[in-house]
This record gives C-alpha cells, structure tokens and sequence, in this order.
C-alpha cells in the first residue's frame, strides 16, 4: 500500500459546466485564479486548466491560458499548473496552442472515445504531435485514460521515446458512453497499468455522482493522487450544489486523511510526480 502523501488535484472549470448550472463555476480569467488560489489555500497542490471564451464556449486562446498560469504562480506558490489540450468544443489545430508557455504538465489523451454528444477524436497524428510538443517545451504529460486501449497508446509514447517510463496516468470513469464507474474495470486496468508501465504515477477521476466514490476506489487502492472540482461535479450532495473549488477539496482532503494518507505539499507533489520543486 502506498504511504505517500497524497497529490489533490483540482480541476476548476472544464468545458462543460455553465454559471447556469453553478454559479459558482469560474469563466473568467480573473475567476479562475481566485478560485484556484482558494483551492490552493485548502490543501490542492495541482490545478487542471481550461479557459473560456466570453459566452462561457471552451476557448485555446493562449494568451489566457498564460494569464491564468502567471496570476497561479503569482498567489499559489509552487502549485502544478496542468493546462488541457482537450479537444471538446476545440479546434484539433490549437489544442496545443497554450503548450508554448511551458506549463509544469498537460493533459494527454492517447486514444478516442465516445462522449455523450460527440466523438472525442484523437488520431494517432495528433497525439504524436501533442506529446512531441509537450517534450519540446519541457511540459510533463498526465495521460487520460477513458479505455483500456489508451494504455497501450501511452506505452507506445514510451517506447516512441515521446515521454519517459514514468508517466503519470488519470483513469476517467463515469463519463456518459464511455468507461463507466466500476470498481472491477479499476482494478483491471490498474493490473495493466502495472504491467506495461510498472514506474507510473496514477489517480482516477469520477465524474458526476461518481467523484467521490472513484475517489474512495482510488484511495484504498494506494493512489497517488486524487482529483476533485467543478469540471467533473458540481455538487456536494444531490439536492446542494458545491459552493466553490475549496468546498470539493476540502471534502477530498478529509478524505485522505480518513484513508490514513496525508496531503502533500506543493514541493512533495513536484516530487511525487517527477517535477522539479
């Protein structure tokens, strides 16, 4: 069982969620740094980054991307600064656009899906090209797993000599048509996991309902990291939405804590994942 402290990932927006669902759902750049800067200040080390355009739409505009890094980096003290190269309601030719303003990490997603209204596409050429810009620009890549193949995809990074044999790994579960949230199906692909890529780093992500129950999946399981936020759940309970970003971490937080781990710090959470601190 890992003993390490735990990594608390916070993903404070995502493409989905709108101020009509929650009002608390940061849009703008302004937003989205004071709430991940209260994140931060409740025990989150690692930030998932989408930015928006103006109407709430998912945006690749870079120069927000680089507003929302520089203003983290500024109140949140060595916290990971992950930007998404995510491609729902993006353009596949700038989902990497931000990657220039070297980001401690990205995400990478190694394989396509179905989602609940679309096709998320990720050609072989595109993830190539996403993981060859990654490496130019020192950018260490978080692999999103949403099928047992997108493994076998990561593997095939490394062997490519794109990313090296210790990769961090994030299994999506619970996202509507594609992998759901099954305890069995967790451990098969971490069996996999530590199979082809035994040196990785991982965390899993539940969506929905889901999140806090994929967490205890995770946790009990040795993770090394555990996610929350507004991209993936807006609730606290069913009848109440979240009231921010600090309000899901801190109920992650107690539940590290309640699985006999402790939270890492932002130095640790460097560590844990291979980043310098």
């Amino acid at each position: 069982m890992n003993r390490n402290p735990v990594v608390v990932a916070v993903a404070i927006t995502g493409s989905v969620p709108r101020k009509k669902d929650n009002p608390a759902v940061p849009v703008t750049v302004a937003e989205q740094i004071e709430s991940t800067h209260r994140a931060f200040e409740a025990g989150a080390t690692l930030a998932h980054i989408h930015v928006r355009n103006d109407d709430e739409s998912p945006s690749s505009d870079p120069d927000k991307f680089a507003a929302v890094q520089e203003g983290l980096r500024r109140h949140c003290p060595g916290m990971i600064v992950q930007f998404s190269t995510g491609g729902r309601g993006r353009d596949p030719a700038g989902r990497g656009l931000s990657l220039k303003h070297r980001p401690d990490m990205a995400s990478l997603s190694t394989g396509s899906v179905n989602f609940p209204t679309i096709v998320y596409e990720n050609p072989a050429s595109l993830v190539t090209a996403l993981a060859s810009q990654m490496q130019e620009y020192g950018v260490r890549p978080e692999i999103e797993i949403f099928d047992l193949s997108h493994l076998h995809g990561a593997k095939r990074l490394v062997e490519a000599g794109f990313m090296d044999a210790r990769p961090h790994v994030q299994f999506v579960m619970g996202v509507q048509n594609a992998m759901p949230a099954d305890e069995r199906l967790l451990d098969i692909l971490l069996g996999e996991m530590r199979r082809i890529l035994p040196e990785a780093t991982w965390t899993a992500a539940g969506i929905g309902r889901n999140q806090a129950v994929v967490m205890e999946w995770a946790l009990a399981r040795g993770a090394d990291a555990v996610r929350t936020g507004l991209e993936d759940n807006i609730r606290i309970t069913k009848d109440r939405l979240a009231a921010s970003n600090a309000e899901l971490v801190g109920r992650a937080v107690d539940t590290v804590i309640r699985h006999g781990r402790r939270v890492a710090s932002p130095a640790e959470a460097r560590t844990a994942l291979g980043l310098a601190t």
